[in-house]
């Protein structure tokens, strides 16, 4: 009999091994100083000076060498200059997954002014945030999201046009588009712009806005130094041992900050090449790693499980390395036993955090590990879900989760001249950026950065993502993690992808468990299947107590699911045009919903508000 990952059990790293691996990201996080006088540009200058005609952005037939991404950034940078923009303002952007973002990126870095990345999918009130949150002097529109802008009046910020062959717009919709960038930048030239426009920027400098994929409200925009992101590339070349041989997969999008930061920060800093998808593609993905000889890729767990949802052969790859987070044990275990052996990077983070964890050991299911805590900013403590609220001990401080116990994961504030790792660098919103600390954590005066994730470690130090603090549950007194329990239930036969949360019931404590499925193409919900997978996974009371079965997911550009919608709709038939399912225990399935089968169980109907 062949044995799989399954059968394996798995046998902890020396935790020796583990913090040699993590002593080596730490000294590479240290190379930039706070006062240093070196940017996004002096890198991009230095990679494009070093490496010449290197293959930097792959993107279809085309190949843009690191000089001609530098030159092409040039003139950007003079178009910019031309265009009446100066160093310290702030300049959005709106394009998808293409050559002209990382030369339009780059360029207005050169002159130091800041760069909004903007989503590419937005318009009307989200849209007028962004830009207002910001405070943007002007917007770059790529064609491709003109009629964005075209849906969104009283937008008070100029707008520029930059082109985009591939998808033309209208008339009507360039209307309100103004072609001074684009005039400006077709008679720019591609000598190097007067570094003086960013002499005195130093690299504890602001110099993204990246929004954060938020699932409930509008999105907070993250500001991002200089250090932060050319930290992040330094730290993950010692980590993945990346080459100039390397090829990065892009294909999630750039505005976000997986793609603009770990990928792109990376590649650059090895002198690596990225092969560009305007969009993820699962019909594709394969043959691009195949076609171009990729060797990395960025993932979120979403992608891998769409991956492994479809019959398609990986056949003869290269991929050596997946970087990422959302990744379960189950999933992580399929990819390998199908797709071949490579290191796996689960991490666990934001893009506005202060701290991280990262597995380097390839150890399946774990988010990262602590080997040392003298040695890392990261803590996790303990958290009521029902009380929603810190616990305290005596003395009035935090308490600090033994193995085993589920908890807040947090990162100390470290505000120091000569260090970069540790510093919280907030939002543009000085309300939002207040909310995400947590004061007196462990004595007077500390400050602590609040990631609002659950997290729980066993005893070989070895973390595991549990579920977001709103979105854990609790029922019949018992606490229920939506993310333990879709992990649980996602290979369910023929589902696409399980989106669990909970719902309020009249008359009872708590939220109910609920799960929205989304079944693949010409697969049908099986409601008694379904019972016996819960009944075999989860306990009964974190087993879900109704169910839709929808149509497709309610997720956010960057695969998140979304759940404050159906949250509000609940089991409510008149709210929800999806078929809906009750749990019963006494009949051992799920029975389509009705008066009678909801009466039977014992539950009132719901009440929408």
């Amino acid at each position: 009999m062949s044995t799989t990952l399954s059968d394996q059990p798995q046998v902890a790293v020396p935790r020796e091994v583990t913090q040699q691996k993590l002593d080596r990201r730490a000294q590479a996080a240290g190379l930039i100083k706070p006062l240093d006088l070196y940017t996004i540009a002096d890198r991009v200058e230095a990679q494009a000076e070093a490496l010449g005609d290197h293959p930097f952005i792959i993107y279809g037939d085309r190949r843009l060498s690191y000089a001609e991404v530098d030159a092409r950034a040039n003139q950007v940078a003079h178009a910019a200059l031309a265009c009446g923009l100066k160093p310290g303002d702030v300049c959005a952007m709106a394009m998808e997954n293409r050559p002209e973002f990382f030369t339009t990126w780059f360029g207005l870095t050169k002159i130091g002014v800041v760069v909004a990345f903007i989503n590419n999918q937005i318009n009307g009130r989200p849209l007028q945030h962004a830009l207002e949150s910001t405070d943007a002097k002007a917007v770059i529109v790529g064609e491709e999201c003109a009629h964005l802008f075209a849906q969104t009046p009283d937008l008070n910020v100029p707008q520029w046009l930059l082109p985009d062959a591939e998808k033309p717009a209208t008339d009507a919709d360039l209307a309100g588009l103004s072609r001074d960038y684009i005039n400006a930048l077709e008679n720019a030239p591609r000598t190097q712009v007067d570094k003086a426009h960013r002499a005195g920027i130093t690299a504890e400098t602001p110099t993204l806005l990246i929004f954060t994929s938020g699932t409930t409200g509008l999105p907070k925009a993250a500001i991002y130094s200089h250090m932060r992101w050319l930290c992040s590339g330094d730290v993950m070349e010692v980590t993945i041992s990346a080459t100039p041989d390397d090829v990065f997969y892009c294909c999630l999008p750039l505005y976000h900050g997986a793609a603009a930061t770990s990928v792109t920060s990376t590649a650059l800093r090895a002198g690596a090449s990225i092969l560009v998808r305007r969009k993820f593609s699962v019909s594709r993905f394969w043959q691009d790693v195949r076609d171009n000889g990729v060797t990395v890729c960025q993932y979120i767990g979403e992608i891998c499980r769409y991956l492994l949802n479809q019959d398609t052969d990986a056949g003869d790859h290269q991929l050596r390395c997946m970087m990422g987070a959302g990744l379960t044990a189950e999933s992580w275990r399929r990819w390998v036993e199908r797709f071949g052996q490579m290191d796996i990077y689960e991490g666990w983070g934001s893009t506005e955090a202060n701290t991280n964890l990262i597995n380097v050991d390839n150890f399946i299911g774990s988010c990262g590990r602590v080997p040392d805590w003298n040695k890392t900013n990261f803590r996790l403590i303990r958290y009521d879900v029902e009380r929603d609220a810190h616990l305290r001990d005596d003395q009035g401080h935090c308490i600090q989760c033994e193995p085993g116990e589920v908890g807040e994961g947090i990162g100390m504030i470290i505000n120091h001249p000569e260090i970069g790792g540790g510093r919280f660098e907030g939002y543009t919103s000085r309300e939002a950026s207040e909310q995400k600390i947590l004061r007196d954590v462990f004595s007077e005066g500390d400050s602590w950065w609040r990631s609002g994730d659950l997290l729980r470690y066993d005893e070989d130090g070895y973390f595991y993502f549990v579920d977001r603090v709103g979105d854990t549950f609790r029922w019949k007194s018992e606490n229920v993690s939506t993310q333990e329990v879709a992990s649980a239930l996602d290979d369910f036969t023929g589902a696409e992808l399980i989106n669990i949360y909970g719902v309020q019931v009249p008359q009872h404590e708590g939220r109910a468990g609920m799960a929205a499925i989304v079944m693949q193409e010409g697969q049908v919900f099986d409601p008694q299947a379904f019972y016996d997978l819960t009944e075999e996974r989860v306990p009964r009371y974190a087993a879900p107590l109704f169910v839709r079965v929808s149509a497709a997911a309610d997720m956010t550009t960057t695969f998140k699911l979304r759940k404050v919608d159906l949250q509000r709709q609940g089991y409510c038939p008149e709210q929800c045009q999806d078929p809906l399912y009750v749990r019963d225990d006494k009949a051992g399935t799920y029975r389509p919903y009705s008066a009678e089968a909801l009466a039977d169980v014992g539950l009132p109907p719901f009440e929408y508000q």
